[in-house]
């Protein structure tokens, strides 16, 4: 997966399995000292983040926002068109995605050089009050005044978390769009269903990466999941239901922003 594929460090909990195991496990998915079960971990909690703030988000607003395909094809779409003022929204909604990237790697890095252990935590951390912004401005606004402001919000939201758990994974996980991850499991799939063909033919055997479909398949499941909590939650509660989305990126942060206890103390 990623610096230590699914090694063990001294931030692993020895029993990852027991319920203890879990729950030091899940406390310490935003720390700096990577390892694969941790990277699995944040991914999965990141996936269902984005998948609740797509879904819902759409609900919200009327756009999609974990991904940038459909923002640029519409943006050339209505430049044929000569819609000039929606050409202008999808270039500020491109625009805000790219500097949530940029704001995510700023974070990262100055902490690498300042704050090593917060940075990771950083992004996840503004992440939640941005959500928190969002569901503020969805109570003081109506809808569709809102509307091309919480798009743009979203855009960087999603961004600065995509590029997060890219950084931490080294570009093994994406967590706000499914369709690289889900080509993996066609053809990591599709390998498993040669290997009996192969045999047949005698030919040279193929060797599916089971690791890589045990990664993929939790993502994509929380993704599924985060998006029907998504659509449920806006349903019922409107631009609130960001809150208990951003209360759980705090809690995975949380833990590497209190300062460490002073030895002796």
């Amino acid at each position: 997966m990623t610096h230590a594929a699914i090694g063990i460090d001294k931030d692993q909990p020895r029993r990852a399995g027991h319920p203890t195991g879990r729950l030091r496990l899940f406390r310490i998915a935003a720390a700096h000292r990577r390892t694969g079960r941790n990277d699995l971990m944040l991914g999965a909690i990141l996936a269902f983040v984005a998948g609740a703030m797509n879904a819902g988000g759409f609900l919200a607003i009327g756009h999609y926002t974990s991904h940038m395909t459909g923002i640029v094809s519409s943006i050339a779409d209505n430049l044929a068109l000569g819609l000039f003022g929606l050409v202008g929204s999808g270039i500020a909604l491109l625009i805000s995605f790219t500097l949530g990237a940029a704001c995510s790697a700023i974070l990262i890095n100055w902490a690498r050089r300042h704050a090593r252990r917060q940075q990771y935590a950083y992004p996840l951390a503004l992440e939640s009050g941005l959500l928190i912004a969002f569901a503020g401005i969805g109570a003081v606004v109506s809808p569709a005044a809102a509307a091309p402001v919480t798009a743009v919000l979203l855009c960087f939201v999603m961004s600065l978390q995509n590029a997060t758990i890219t950084k931490i994974s080294g570009a093994r996980i994406r967590t706000t769009h499914l369709t690289g991850m889900i080509t993996d499991m066609g053809i990591e799939l599709g390998k498993l269903a040669y290997r009996a063909l192969a045999r047949v033919l005698d030919h040279p055997p193929i060797v599916a990466d089971g690791r890589k479909l045990s990664i993929l398949l939790p993502i994509v499941g929380m993704f599924f999941l985060g998006g029907l909590v998504g659509a449920l939650g806006f349903k019922h509660l409107g631009h609130a239901f960001s809150l208990p989305i951003a209360a759980l990126l705090l809690a995975v942060a949380s833990p590497q922003l209190r300062p460490r206890p002073t030895a002796g103390l």
